[in-house]
């Protein structure tokens, strides 16, 4: 005997947020891929320095959003499989895949807000340790020039911060992006440090966004599984 009135509507009702959270699951994931294969982030991301790599800590986090991106897909799949069915099984093991994932994504927010600024300041310290050797190098094949002029390159800056942004490109014109003139390479040049994070705040403030209206849309799921699931429990009753 199927479910009636107000629970018939929950039950529709939480088929449709299970889709809102399945398709949330397919623009994270679509998100996370794109971060991933991103020209600035690949370009920058996958240097060495002699035996030293660039830091990995902001693919870590891709990596993980991509599983977060295929699981919430999954479960998004079966919250509106067992919504339609009326299964209890099914809504409760979608109940507790919700608050498996988001307690995980609880605690991976508390992880990435206590450690939104370490990534930036990797890779700033790496780039620093790259522009030291590049400046000290006599031989055009360096690796620190190389890696260097990628960060250049790739994010339209030079040196670590705007004094020397300004002065670098007076003496060091093989390392920094020419411009159409000494004078705008000059006035036009742009902080590395800066530029870093800006790249690094920008992406990580599209990852926030998505969490917390994938964390709102879980809320609503959980509430109304555990109530089309008492009303399926009570319809049998009778």
């Amino acid at each position: 005997m199927g479910v009636e009135g107000c629970t018939k509507c929950i039950k529709y009702l939480l088929f449709v947020f299970n889709f809102i959270f399945w398709l949330a699951g397919g623009i994270i994931l679509g998100v996370a891929l794109w971060l991933r294969h991103d020209s600035q982030t690949t370009n920058i991301l996958y240097l060495q320095l002699g035996d030293k790599q660039a830091p990995n800590t902001f693919y870590v986090g891709i990596y993980i959003l991509i599983a977060v991106g295929a699981v919430m897909m999954f479960v998004g799949f079966l919250g509106c499989y067992g919504a339609i069915q009326e299964s209890q099984c099914l809504l409760g093991t979608f109940f507790t895949c919700l608050v498996i994932l988001f307690a995980c994504e609880v605690a991976a927010g508390i992880w990435g807000f206590v450690n939104k600024d370490q990534i930036a300041k990797d890779v700033k310290q790496f780039y620093d340790q790259a522009f030291q050797q590049a400046l000290m190098a006599e031989s055009e094949t360096n690796n620190g020039r190389a890696v260097v002029k990628t960060f250049h390159e790739t994010l339209d800056c030079c040196g670590p911060d705007n004094a020397i942004a300004a002065v670098t490109p007076l003496w060091r014109e093989d390392l920094c992006p020419k411009k159409d003139s000494l004078l705008k390479t000059v006035f036009e040049a742009s902080s590395c440090h800066k530029k870093i994070d800006e790249l690094f705040s920008g992406k990580l403030y599209l990852i926030g966004i998505a969490a917390i209206v994938v964390a709102v849309i879980m809320i609503f799921e959980m509430i109304l599984s555990m109530v089309l699931c008492c009303g399926i429990r009570n319809s049998s009753v009778y």
